[in-house]
């Protein structure tokens, strides 16, 4: 009996043993494959930059721009369409806080966007005039980019990672704003329908004239 019981003794410990190393393999191969399945997002969030300033565009005649030389200054970014509902809305009451605080510090830099609807259909060529002639636009017009999926913007995909939507990160349609400090980093986002008067009262906040 004894025999018995201590043979059972060393063949429990065996084939604790033994789970216990097919337990830890498995762990291995489950995080190996994690690793290597990770999806493309999850990589670009490591290479993410440190703030709006590290980051590069092009104007709307495709000369390249550093964010950097905004350094000190307020951005609103926002990402605009010619043929969209709130447009005209949009394009009057950017106007009026463009002019009323770029001399205090504040730029507003936008976007052209084709990707909601079809609602920039223009080429660069054409939407600069638009802008320029039926919106009055004096603030600075960028290249046509695209704000979601695989083709996103590095500025876009900076700016997402750094404030969510609601019901997710994706830019929801025209006209989302995001309101950027003097560092370059990202303070508040603002829905497509927020009217930029509203956000008035944050510029001040930032810009130090609150």
């Amino acid at each position: 009996m004894a025999t018995t019981s201590g043979g059972g003794s060393i063949g429990g410990r065996r084939i604790w043993g033994t789970s216990l190393a097919v337990l830890a393999l498995a762990v291995a191969v489950a995080l190996a494959s994690f690793l290597s399945l990770r999806s493309p997002g999850m990589a670009e969030a490591d290479d993410l930059p440190a703030s709006v300033h590290d980051i590069s565009v092009k104007d709307i005649k495709g000369n390249d721009v550093k964010l950097s030389e905004y350094a000190g200054k307020v951005l609103l970014v926002v990402n605009v369409a010619s043929k969209c509902g709130l447009t005209n809305s949009n394009y009057k009451e950017l106007n009026v806080l463009y002019e009323k605080y770029k001399e205090k510090g504040l730029e507003i830099l936008a976007f052209p966007c084709n990707q909601f609807a079809g609602q920039e259909p223009g080429s660069n060529e054409e939407i600069e005039q638009t802008v320029c002639t039926r919106f009055k636009a004096e603030f600075p017009i960028f290249d046509k980019i695209d704000v979601n999926g695989k083709e996103a913007a590095p500025l876009y995909k900076f700016l997402k990672s750094q404030k969510g939507g609601f019901l997710g990160d994706g830019i929801k349609w025209n006209f989302t704003k995001f309101l950027v400090d003097k560092d370059g980093k990202v303070v508040e986002r603002y829905a497509p329908t927020t009217s930029p008067l509203k956000i008035e009262s944050d510029i001040q906040k930032l810009l130090g004239t609150s």
